[in-house]
This record gives C-alpha cells, sequence and structure tokens, in this order.
C-alpha cells in the first residue's frame, strides 16, 4: 500500500516534468524525484515501523503466582487461544493484550497479558476471569474464522494512522484508506465485541461480565481523580508517597458513592477507532441474570478493604465471590509487595523524596497556597505601586484602607460586597500561610474530600472569622493581637525554594523574536527555553519532555537560577497584558508584558508539539486574551492540578 502512494506522488512530478522543457527537465528531474522519494518513503517507513511503547510492568511469572496463573490458563481454554507468552501487572486500571504484529496485522505473533494492579485489589476472581476472557476471546477463531485477522488488522491501523504527518505526500492516500478500513470494519468489529462478552460470560457468569461492564469504566475514572487530587500535587512538587497503591485502594474503599455514581454513567468513546458498543446494548445482549437485582451492584470497588485487611464471608453482597478471604490473598502472594516493585517501575522517584502520604498531601497543599500567595502579592504589589512580600504588608493594608482600595482598582465592576468576599479570601489566605510556616496548625486530610487547616492538637482554628474581621481597618488591631498571641509570625518565612508546576504543553522549535525557542505552558505562566540548532529536533523534543516530566520549578516572578536551562525565561501570566494575533496567513502572536517590550511567536517548518501542545497554546491565548481575574478567588483547599499519568481503561480492548 505505501508503495503505491509513493508511485503515485512520482507520478505526479513526472507530469509537471514533462511539461518543462527537456533540457531543464533532466536537470531538475533526477534531483527531484530522488528527494521527493526519499522525503515521502522516509517518513511513510517512519509511520509504518514507530516503536509500539509498552505499558511499563511487573512481569509475573508462574512460579510467584499459581493461582493468578490458573486464572489466566483457564480464560484463555474458555476463548479458545493460546495462553499469553507473559503477564505483567501494570499500574492502570484495565485488561489488555498485546501482540507483536507484522505487515499492518496481517502476521500475528507472540500476545502478552497486560493486567491492572488496581483490579487484583478490587475484583474478586469472577470478575477478574470475565475481564481476561473478554480480552483473549478478540483473538479467538470461535468468533469466525478470519476475526483475529480482523482484529489485529484494525488495531495495527489505528495504531498507525494516527503516526502518518499531514506533511506527507502520501498521508493523504494512506488517511482515506485507514477511514475507509475503520467504515467497512466498524460493524463487524461491534459484533464481535458482543461476541466476546457472551464467550466471557458463558466462562465466567453472565453476572460478572455486567458488573465487569460497569466498574472498569468507573475504576479508571476513579484513578483519573485520584491522580489528580492526590497524587498529582506532590508528584510536581517533588515528592512521591511511599506507598502510591495503598492510597489508591483507600480512595477507593471511601468514596464508594462516587463510585456508585460513575458504575451508572455511559463510557465515554475513548477514541475514533473505538469500536465498544453503548452500555445499554453489551448488556442486552447478555443472558438476563437470575438473581435479584441488588446482585448488580455485587464485588463493587467501593467495598474493598485497605492492604493487609480482609472481609469476612458474610460481609460481601457479592453472589459470585466464591473464594475465601486466604484464597484471594493467595492468588498474588504478598501483594504490597508487588505494588511497592511496581511503583518503582510506574513512578520511578527521580529524585523526588519519598514520604507518608499524610507528609505528601500536606507539602502539596502547602506548595499551592503558597503559590496562590505568591500571584495575588505580585497583583496587590502593582495595584498599590509598592512590593508587598508577606502577610504582615497585607495586614497593614488592611489597616489604613489602601486594600479596599486595590481590589476597588483591580475589579471596577464588582459590587461593594463583592469587593469584601475578595479582601476576606485574600486575608484567610494569608493568615493561614502564616500559621503553618509559625508550626501552630497542620493539615487534615480525608480520602472522601478537601482538606482543612486545624490546630497542630487537632482543634479547629477559625481563620475565617479572623479574616472577616481583619477586614474592617478598626479591628485589624485586635486580629494582630489575637495572632501574636496564639504564637502566630505574621513574618515568618515560606519555605526553602518552590515546588515545580506541573506542565500542561509544550512547543518544540518556535521562533521568538527571531531565536529558535522551546515553550512550556504551566499554569502560572510560559517558560521559554533556548532552543537547539536546526535538525536536532529530535533532541529538543527528548529535552523539552524530561523538563515536562520533573515540572517547572518557578515563582511568581523566578529567580534566574531557579529555570531548569541556562537562558530559559519565565514570563508570568499576571505580567502580561494582552496577546495579538499577527496578520497574514503565517500564525504569529505578540505577547504584550507589563514594564516591558513585547514577545513574538511564531511556527517554524520543524515545530513539533508536546503533550497537545497546540491545542494547550490556542486555550492560553484564549484565557489571555479574555477578562481576567487579578486576584486569584479564594478556594476551599484541594487536593491536585496535576497527573502523572492518564488512564484511558474500557472493558474488553
Amino acid at each position: 500500500m505505501a508503495g503505491a502512494q509513493l508511485a503515485l506522488v512520482l507520478l505526479a512530478l513526472g507530469a509537471v516534468l514533462w511539461l518543462l522543457p527537456s533540457t531543464v527537465a533532466l536537470r531538475a528531474g533526477v534531483p527531484l524525484s530522488i528527494a521527493t522519494f526519499g522525503a515521502a518513503g522516509y517518513a511513510t517507513w517512519r509511520a509504518l515501523h514507530t516503536r509500539r511503547r509498552l505499558p511499563a510492568g511487573v512481569t509475573v511469572t508462574r512460579d510467584r503466582a499459581p493461582r493468578l496463573w490458573d486464572l489466566v490458563d483457564a480464560a484463555a481454554v474458555a476463548a479458545g487461544v493460546p495462553s499469553p507468552a507473559t503477564l505483567a501487572v501494570v499500574a492502570d486500571a484495565g485488561v489488555t493484550v498485546g501482540e507483536r504484529t507484522r505487515l499492518l496485522g496481517l502476521v500475528g505473533g507472540r500476545r502478552d497479558l497486560y493486567l491492572g494492579l488496581p483490579l487484583l485489589q478490587a475484583w474478586g476472581p469472577d470478575r477478574l476471569s470475565a475481564a481476561v476472557t473478554h480480552e483473549l476471546a478478540h483473538y479467538s477463531p470461535r468468533l469466525s474464522r478470519w476475526a483475529p485477522l480482523a482484529y489485529r488488522g484494525r488495531v495495527a491501523v489505528g495504531r498507525v494512522a494516527p503516526r502518518i504527518s499531514r506533511r506527507n505526500p502520501a498521508g493523504i492516500a494512506l488517511r482515506a484508506w485507514a477511514g475507509l478500513y475503520r467504515r467497512i470494519d466498524t460493524p463487524f468489529s461491534r459484533e464481535q465485541e458482543l461476541a466476546a462478552d457472551r464467550i466471557a460470560a458463558g466462562h465466567a457468569g453472565a453476572e460478572a461480565v455486567a458488573a465487569v461492564l460497569r466498574d472498569l469504566p468507573a475504576l479508571a475514572g476513579m484513578q483519573r481523580l485520584f491522580h489528580a487530587e492526590y497524587l498529582g500535587p506532590g508528584w510536581q512538587a517533588g515528592y512521591v508517597p511511599d506507598d502510591v497503591f495503598g492510597g489508591l485502594l483507600r480512595v477507593l474503599a471511601a468514596r464508594s458513592a462516587e463510585m456508585a455514581v460513575l458504575r451508572g454513567q455511559e463510557p465515554e468513546p475513548a477514541g475514533p477507532w473505538d469500536t465498544h458498543p453503548p452500555l445499554a446494548e453489551r448488556l442486552a445482549s447478555l443472558a438476563p441474570p437470575e438473581s435479584s437485582d441488588a446482585a448488580k451492584d455485587s464485588d463493587a470497588p467501593g467495598e474493598t478493604v485497605a492492604p493487609g485487611e480482609t472481609v469476612a464471608p458474610g460481609e460481601t453482597d457479592s453472589p459470585d465471590q466464591t473464594d475465601s478471604p486466604d484464597e484471594t490473598v493467595e492468588r498474588v502472594p504478598d501483594l504490597p509487595q508487588l505494588g511497592r516493585a511496581l511503583q518503582d517501575v510506574a513512578y520511578p522517584a527521580g529524585g523526588r523524596t519519598i514520604v507518608t502520604w499524610d507528609e505528601c498531601l500536606s507539602i502539596a497543599r502547602t506548595a499551592e497556597m503558597e503559590r496562590e500567595a505568591e500571584a495575588a502579592l505580585a497583583t496587590i504589589s502593582r495595584a498599590v505601586g509598592a512590593e508587598i512580600s508577606g502577610p504582615a504588608q497585607v495586614l497593614d493594608l488592611a489597616a489604613d484602607g489602601r486594600l479596599r482600595s486595590a481590589a476597588e482598582t483591580l475589579f471596577p465592576g464588582a459590587s461593594p460586597g463583592a469587593a469584601t468576599d475578595r479582601i476576606i479570601d485574600l486575608l484567610g489566605l494569608m493568615m493561614a500561610l502564616a500559621a503553618l510556616r509559625s508550626g501552630i496548625v497542620r493539615w487534615r486530610h480525608s480520602w472522601t474530600g478537601a482538606a482543612e487547616v486545624v490546630g497542630v492538637d487537632g482543634a479547629y482554628l477559625n481563620l475565617a472569622e479572623l479574616a472577616q474581621a481583619a477586614a474592617e481597618p478598626e479591628t485589624v488591631p485586635a486580629v494582630r493581637e489575637y495572632l501574636e498571641k496564639i504564637g502566630v509570625d505574621l513574618a515568618a518565612p515560606a519555605g526553602d525554594g518552590g515546588p515545580a508546576r506541573p506542565v500542561l504543553g509544550g512547543l518544540v522549535n518556535l521562533t521568538v523574536d527571531g531565536s529558535r525557542t522551546d515553550l512550556l505552558i504551566t499554569d502560572l505562566g510560559l517558560l521559554l527555553v533556548p532552543g537547539l540548532p536546526r535538525g536536532r529536533g529530535p533532541e529538543s523534543k527528548r529535552r523539552l519532555a524530561r523538563i515536562a516530566a520533573d515540572g517547572v520549578p518557578v515563582t511568581a516572578r523566578p529567580e534566574p537560577a531557579s529555570t531548569p536551562e541556562p537562558g530559559s525565561r519565565f514570563l508570568p501570566f499576571a505580567d502580561v497584558t494582552g496577546v495579538t494575533a499577527l496578520p497574514g496567513r503565517r500564525k504569529g502572536w505578540t505577547i504584550e508584558v507589563r514594564d516591558g517590550d513585547g514577545v513574538t511567536l511564531r511556527p517554524a517548518l520543524d515545530t513539533d508539539e508536546l503533550l497537545g501542545g497546540w491545542k494547550v497554546w490556542e486555550e492560553t491565548v484564549t484565557f489571555l486574551t479574555g477578562t481576567r481575574p487579578v486576584v486569584p478567588a479564594a478556594r476551599p483547599p484541594a487536593e491536585g492540578v496535576a497527573e502523572p499519568g492518564a488512564v484511558d481503561a474500557r472493558t474488553g480492548g
């Protein structure tokens, strides 16, 4: 197929050369043909031969977990396929089978099973059997003689099609062929999904398959929430908990209500190549269960317990849970140890400090408050025309009325009540930070909701009431006196350094004011990194990916030494006054900066993106050109903005 596309390109080139004089055509034809064939051929070869990324996992051998392998072998027999060559436990809440195919799936190869550790933590054997059997059934000749070949082809084409560059002359025909393949194959692949469900139901039971269909998307959603609210903030701040998967299990056990909501929602399609029928259709295709409706929610992840605990047989509502607690544990001997080994592979510390969950969450929340405070102080400093660096000076502004004047300047359309609310929010943030820095309060965390600041002895401290009192100039002295009495040092410094900001996206090989520059977009601003010379594009992208993985260590007004590469510049959003799109067909933007020269960005021919960089950039331009509050609105402490690893787990591959 790729050869045919290259031939068409060369025929078009030959037609153009035919119209030219013979001497010109002879001189230009050979180098142009070589260049065209070489460029198109290399781009097509790269698209077809890009190595498939395998999930990070820990291989589990037969002698280490014989009972788990017995479950997999039984599922393979039920599906009518050989057992997978290897079994690896991975971090994502899902089950997948990887096959090393050739010739776009025409020739099969070795199959490997990837089983999510969260499923081993949360599910009983029937659900595990149902999920594994469904995945293996995709390769079963019982579906039809050509079903395994069709499935391999769909997976291979779906993996290759997005990699074909739009600048590849052969790309138009290749993408058109892939789209035609998808349209023709979709009805058959949907029927194969339903057939795989029925094979799994014949082996593990219809109730188990129905439970998997509901629970697997819900588990994936809870894992995304876990990354965003619990793991991500500490990770970006340079810390990692000592038991990642133990924390995930505690979230699953504590948030049964959220699990019930997610379990009842229709999963969103995973992409244009996702061929799963709607959930209702899949459930309807299964034989109706004989048990009561209450059995549908049996064996729910929300009913699991923390590592090391057990559930008595009479305490589970799962009618298909036939194994004893000891049998569940021994399916994978020492599951917590396996979780720690997987953490080393899936979440390598990479220089981060390993701490307990309580320490990790406390550091992350304090760092997030420091970021909010820095941005607010920088904005207020510009509004009052003086450097405001901490809580003590903010109280001084509140005492002489300048804080209210600043709020009215920054929010000219706000009502007096709304301006007062902004002042109270800011004062509450400043007092909480001062109390944390003074060591008289600590964080109290919850696996079911937001964290809160309490006294070191666990007593409640009403900072909101103090902030409300400090919003009135005449009561500021009394508030200051009370804070000093309980041991709050308003001048206490922040901790050394600042946490790294999560990276939202990046662009490689831009032109910024005429110089090659790489760009990373964070939630506080833009990091401009001096680019590498032309021709080192892949190296530039790898370097930018490394910086993004570690996070961007910046503050609202960073020192030059805090940037990850020499010559880098951080541009805070607080200093940006507007963005103007440059006229002409070639894209370009001028970023207008307060008290400084503007910055002009243009894409180059070899510009590439990182983490969906173009979409993030468009959202950033929309944000910077719109109306923005210059003082962040205070909000209840929430735990997280970043996600080290996105999870996309759906039932049945």
